[in-house]
């Protein structure tokens, strides 16, 4: 605000609120009610949906006109207008981006202080390398690329692969601790760590393997994951809400450490009410179809469509065939939220 509005907003002689500019001051008053409005939050997300058929031919042109060398990463930001788009925001916490890789391309290696997990939208044949790591991409997998870790991008195949990024980059940013650093590229080897992990409830013995491995699991196949769904909702036909959290084998809490990352079932022809939290919360459809409702709008969702809603408001999904079940990929804000002792469910 400046020095002339602060000044006749709150009565205050203008000489005098030149005096505190001057000396770095603010007065804590006039903007009091805007960091902390009564009763609740306002939150600048808006709930917002972006269309996979809008964003693919874009993205495709993106790769006729800038080659991966220029590039590095060709990414198309699913920005939120509440935020404003120069900021590249979904939400307070959540970036979300659609990466394009084409065949024969390679993403060059990097490591950087965000968190980022890769929700594959489309293709064969790509592969992410994370510390070494080959892990291969095909639709509805979930690949980490947690903070610090190495990786880089390769395809094989013959046809565009796309992904959905999720990175905690906001965060990072507004701590001032966001940065990246290039690496030269590893000849990738294959890696089993979903195996070691998955099936049995069984994990390795630690004094068997590698102590400083915080991140046992780097790829959650969506064949797994699908299957462990369907069996929740044929043993648990009692159960409402289908929902199976991505976690971190060695510890049972949450796969990263700012974001929490699910994967829904709504069954065929249902409607589910998810109650209203305090974190704003990302969806985005692996197959299927369905409606989105929120407190002041309506989305129709289809594969590999994408919608954040913002946190305190409740959510209605209703699956939009009455044959066939959905499936979605959701990503929200309650592991930062539970950590700051801001998490609320207002039911």
């Amino acid at each position: 605000m400046e020095d002339v509005e602060l000044a006749k907003l709150e009565d205050l002689p203008t000489e005098y609120v030149k005096d505190l500019t001057a000396h770095n001051l603010v007065p804590l008053w006039p903007s009091l009610r805007g960091v902390l409005p009564q009763t609740r939050p306002r939150p600048l997300t808006q709930a917002t949906a972006w269309a996979y058929g809008d964003i693919r031919p874009l993205l495709i042109k993106a790769g006729e006109l800038t080659p991966i060398e220029k590039a590095e990463r060709r990414v198309l930001v699913l920005a939120n207008p509440g935020h404003g788009l120069q900021k590249m925001q979904a939400s307070a916490a959540i970036y979300l981006g659609m990466q394009l890789l084409l065949p024969g391309e390679l993403a060059p290696p990097h490591r950087h202080t965000p968190n980022a997990v890769r929700m594959i939208v489309e293709g064969e044949g790509a592969y992410t390398t994370v510390q070494g790591e080959k892990c291969p991409m095909s639709r509805g997998d979930l690949i980490l690329t947690p903070t610090g870790l190495w990786h880089e991008h390769g395809h094989d195949g013959d046809q565009p692969v796309i992904w959905l990024d999720v990175l905690d980059l906001p965060m990072v940013y507004y701590m001032e601790a966001s940065y990246h650093v290039n690496g030269t590229h590893q000849e990738p080897q294959p890696g089993h760590s979903e195996a070691q992990y998955s099936g049995a409830g069984v994990i390795p013995t630690p004094f068997f393997t590698r102590a400083d491995k915080a991140y046992p699991v780097l790829r959650f196949a969506w064949s797994d994951v699908k299957e462990a769904l369907n069996h929740l909702a044929n043993d648990a036909a009692n159960v409402e809400c289908v929902q199976v959290t991505y976690i971190n084998a060695l510890n049972g809490q949450d796969v990263e450490n700012i974001l929490g990352y699910y994967a829904l079932m709504l069954r065929p022809g249902q409607t589910l009410r998810l109650p209203a939290r305090s974190p704003a919360c990302v969806f985005h459809v692996i197959e299927g179809g369905f409606e989105l409702k929120t407190d002041d709008k309506v989305f129709t969702l289809n594969e590999a469509d994408t919608a954040c809603v913002p946190g305190y408001g409740a959510v209605v999904l209703k699956n939009l065939n009455a044959t066939q079940p959905c499936y979605v990929f959701m990503t929200d804000e309650s592991p930062l939220h539970r950590k700051l002792g801001v998490y609320e469910n207002w039911g």
